[in-house]
């Protein structure tokens, strides 16, 4: 499954890795892809949204909801 997701408060590459890291220690096999312009966080695997959320909030920053498939 993909999708992407709305997420606020990245500003840097740190921010970025934080917020992959979060996503992959739930799903090792997921590829994620984030766009800090954009402010969004695309996740290809099996997380569901709400996991998703957990991990994104999890490393400190605040999450809205599905931005749109991909």
């Amino acid at each position: 499954m993909s999708a992407k997701y709305k997420v606020s408060g990245m500003t840097c590459g740190g921010c970025a890795r934080s917020v992959t890291n979060a996503i992959v220690a739930k799903d090792p096999a997921a590829k994620v892809e984030v766009d800090l312009a954009a402010g969004i966080v695309a996740v290809d695997g099996a997380l569901s949204a709400e996991t998703v959320k957990d991990a994104v909030e999890d490393a400190g920053f605040d999450f809205g909801g599905v931005a749109a498939a991909a």
